[in-house]
C-alpha cells in the first residue's frame, strides 16, 4: 500500500496495516471508509449501539469491531493500490449529511457549517481571514497589541499574521504558554482528550498519550509559535498594568513594565488573552500566615520543597487536587486532604494510558481519520452532554438533580463510584457530592481517585478549616500537624483581565462599571470601550458543549478579525459595541446560565460566584459557533 497521508506517502504490506488497525476507533473508522468510498452503506443501524458516543469503541461487540476492520482493511489496500490520486477531497455537503447524522442519531442540517469548518483536508484552514491589510485599506497605520501569549493570544497573533495586520505580543512570563507554562504541579495535564486541544488547523498527530501531560502541551505551543513565525513578535517578561483609551486620537495607551523598566506604548486595538485561569485564589483563612512550614499554590509549585516523608496538607479537591494528590501519595508519609465538596467523577478508563502506536500511525497515515476521530471525540457535546446540566422546573429540581435526565447521570456517576467503595464503605459519606451533576466541574477518573483516599497514609477531613497554625490547620476542633501546605484552591476566575487598570471613553474604568459583575458582548467586546476584544471572556467557558476552550477561542478569533477587518474597510477609527445589543445579550445569557445546574444548584464554586456565573456559557457549541461567525455591523458604533 502507497497511498498519500496527511504527513507524507508510505508504503506498508496487508498484514503490517492489519496490526495497525488494532489501535483504530471504531467509530472514526467506520465514517473513515464511508468518507473515503462514498459508500455509506457500511453505516448500518446495528453498529450504532444505544449511548455509543459515550461509549469507548461505541459500545461495540468484539465481533463488531473485527467486522469492520477488515472492511477498513480492504478500502485501505485498494486505496493504496490506486495511488495518492486517488485520495478524495472533504466530504461534500450531502455525505458530510449523511455520515454525521448517522453518527449523532439525529439530522444534522444546523451544524453542518459548523461541521465543514472540521472535516478539511491536510493544510487546509477554512477560518483563516480571507482578507489583508494591504488589500481593504494599502497604507494605513492599524497596530494591534495582544496581551498573552498562551493558546488564545498564539492564534490571535497567528491570525493577525495571516491577515498582515502589524501588532506586539507582550507577555509576563519568559516563555509562551499561559497557564500552560505556569502550572507545573505533579500529575497537572488535560481534562480534554488531547486531539481536541490543539488547533483545528494545525493538528498533532503524534499526541502520547489520550489525555497529555503539561510538558507535551506546552511543547505544542513552542513548536506552534515558532513554525508559525509569531514567536519572533514576542515580548516576554513584558507586562501590561494599565490600559487608557484615549478617544481624541483613537488609540490605547498601555503601560508596560518590562525589563527596562515602566513605559508607555501606543496601539489601534488590544486583544487581552489573558484567560480566566491565570490568578491564583488563596483561602482567606484566618492566621494563614502564621504556619512556620512551606506553603505554596498549585499554580505556583515549589519545585525545591522536597515531600518525601513530609506530612502534607491539600486543601481543596477540584480539578487541580485531584491530579496533585494520586502523585503525591506515597512520597509524603501522610497526606490530609481538606474537602468542601467532593467531585463528581465521570469515567475515563484510558484518562492515564498512552496513546498505542498503531493509534499514532493511523492518525499520520490514513487520510482524514483524524478528522474523523476528532469529530468522534467533539460529537457527544454538541448534542447530548448539555442537555444534562438543563433544569426541568417540572421535575422538579432539587440539590439531589435539576431534571429527570439529570437523575440519570446521578444514577450512572453514581454506580460507577459506588463500585470502587465496596472495599471502604466508611468513604461513601465523604466522596459521594450531595449536588448535582453539572453544579461543579466533573472530573475525569480512571479510578486512581477513590484508590488514593483509600490508602491509609490519606486521611479526608471535611470539616471546615478554622485557622491556620504556626505547625499545621485546625479544623473541627481538631489540629493537624503538617510540613507543608498546598493550596490547591483554584483562580480568580472571575476577575475578568486583573490586576490591570482599563480606562475607557469618558475615564470609565472597567471593573467599576462591572462592579464584580463582569460581562461582555459574546465574551469579546464591551460598550465605552473601543477597540477592545477579549477572548476567553465573561461566559466563554466551556461545560460539555464539545470541543475545548481553544475551539472557542478560534470562534473568537475569527470575530475579532472579522471586527478588524470592518474597521479597516470602512475607514473608521473606532468600533464599539451598543449598550442595547450588549444588555439585551447578556440578560439572554443569564437567564440561561439560571436554568443550569451550575446556575440552580446553592453549592457554589467558580462556576457560580455571588449568584451569577460570570465564566460559564449556558448554550451550545453550534451557538456560539453562529453568533462568531460575522459582526453585524448594526450591533456597533463605528466613528
Amino acid at each position: 500500500m502507497g497511498f498519500s497521508s496527511p504527513a507524507r506517502p508510505v508504503a506498508v504490506d496487508e498484514e503490517t496495516l492489519r496490526g495497525h488497525l488494532t489501535g483504530a476507533e471504531i467509530p472514526a473508522l467506520l465514517m473513515t471508509i464511508a468518507h473515503l468510498t462514498g459508500d455509506v452503506s457500511v453505516l448500518r443501524e446495528d453498529l450504532r449501539a444505544p449511548g455509543w458516543l459515550f461509549a469507548p469503541q461505541g459500545g461495540l461487540t468484539a465481533e463488531q469491531q473485527a467486522e469492520v476492520r477488515e472492511r477498513a482493511l480492504e478500502v485501505l489496500l485498494r486505496l493504496g493500490e490506486r495511488g495518492p490520486g486517488a485520495i478524495p477531497r472533504p466530504p461534500g455537503r450531502a455525505l458530510l449529511h449523511t455520515i454525521t447524522s448517522w453518527a449523532m442519531g439525529s439530522d444534522t442540517e444546523d451544524l453542518l457549517p459548523l461541521l465543514a469548518e472540521e472535516l478539511v483536508g491536510p493544510g487546509e484552514d477554512p477560518k483563516a481571514p480571507g482578507w489583508t491589510r494591504a488589500g481593504l485599506s494599502p497604507g494605513s497605520d492599524f497596530q494591534v497589541a495582544v496581551i498573552g501569549a498562551g493558546f488564545s493570544g498564539l492564534l490571535a497573533a497567528h491570525r493577525l499574521a495571516q491577515a498582515g495586520v502589524p501588532f506586539v505580543v507582550y507577555e509576563k512570563n519568559p516563555d509562551v504558554g499561559g497557564t500552560w507554562f505556569e502550572n507545573t504541579y505533579p500529575g497537572c495535564r488535560t481534562d480534554v482528550a488531547s486531539h481536541l486541544y490543539n488547533y483545528s488547523f494545525a493538528p498533532k498527530y503524534d499526541w502520547p498519550d489520550h489525555f497529555c501531560g503539561q510538558d507535551v502541551v506546552l511543547d505544542y505551543l513552542r513548536e506552534f509559535a515558532k513554525d508559525s513565525g509569531v514567536g519572533d513578535r514576542i515580548r516576554f517578561g513584558t507586562e501590561v498594568s494599565a490600559m487608557r483609551w484615549d478617544e481624541e486620537q483613537s488609540l490605547w495607551h498601555l503601560t508596560l513594565d518590562g525589563p527596562a523598566g515602566e513605559r508607555t506604548v501606543r496601539h489601534h486595538a488590544v486583544i487581552s488573552a489573558v484567560g480566566q485561569l491565570n490568578r491564583p485564589r488563596l483561602p482567606d483563612v484566618p492566621g494563614r500566615d502564621a504556619f512556620t512550614g512551606r506553603a505554596f499554590h498549585s499554580a505556583a509549585w515549589d519545585h525545591e520543597a522536597d515531600l518525601s516523608g513530609k506530612r502534607v496538607a491539600v486543601i481543596g479537591t477540584g480539578a487541580s487536587a485531584y491530579q496533585i494528590i494520586p502523585e503525591i501519595a506515597g512520597t509524603a508519609s501522610e497526606v490530609v486532604v481538606f474537602q468542601r465538596n467532593p467531585p463528581w467523577l465521570r469515567p475515563t478508563p484510558h484518562y492515564h494510558q498512552p496513546m498505542p502506536d498503531s493509534a499514532r500511525w493511523l492518525f499520520e497515515h490514513v487520510p482524514y481519520y483524524d478528522r474523523w476521530y476528532r469529530f468522534w471525540l467533539f460529537a457527544p457535546g454538541l448534542r447530548g452532554i448539555l442537555e444534562g446540566w438543563v433544569v426541568d422546573h417540572d421535575h422538579p429540581p432539587t440539590e439531589r438533580a435539576v431534571s429527570a435526565l439529570n437523575e440519570g447521570l446521578r444514577a450512572t456517576l453514581l454506580q460507577a463510584m459506588e463500585a470502587q467503595l465496596g472495599d471502604a464503605p466508611e468513604l461513601r459519606e465523604l466522596v459521594i457530592p450531595a449536588y448535582p451533576v453539572g453544579a461543579k466541574r466533573v472530573l475525569r477518573d480512571d479510578g486512581r481517585w477513590l484508590a488514593t483516599l483509600k490508602r491509609d497514609d490519606v486521611t479526608v477531613v471535611t470539616a471546615p478549616i478554622e485557622r491556620m497554625t504556626p505547625s499545621g490547620i485546625r479544623a473541627g476542633g481538631e489540629e493537624f500537624g503538617v510540613d507543608v501546605i498546598v493550596y490547591a484552591t483554584g483562580f480568580e476566575a472571575s476577575r475578568f483581565l486583573t490586576p490591570m487598570r482599563v480606562t475607557g471613553r469618558g475615564g470609565v474604568d472597567l471593573h467599576d462599571g462591572w462592579n464584580g459583575t463582569p460581562r461582555a458582548y459574546l465574551g469579546i467586546t464591551v460598550p465605552e470601550f473601543p477597540n477592545l476584544f477579549c477572548m476567553y471572556g465573561p461566559n466563554t467557558n466551556l461545560v460539555g458543549q464539545g470541543g475545548s476552550i481553544v475551539y472557542f477561542s478560534e470562534c473568537a478569533a475569527t470575530y475579532i478579525l472579522d471586527a478588524i477587518r470592518l474597521l479597516l474597510a470602512s475607514g473608521s477609527r473606532s468600533l464599539s459595541v451598543r449598550a442595547e445589543v450588549h444588555d439585551a445579550y447578556n440578560a439572554w445569557v443569564d437567564a440561561g446560565n439560571r436554568d443550569r445546574a451550575w446556575g440552580w444548584s446553592k453549592v457554589g464554586g467558580w462556576y457560580n460566584e455571588g449568584g451569577r456565573s460570570a465564566t460559564n456559557w449556558p448554550y451550545t457549541a453550534g451557538d456560539y459557533w453562529r453568533l462568531t461567525h460575522a459582526v453585524d455591523p448594526s450591533e456597533y458604533e463605528l466613528r
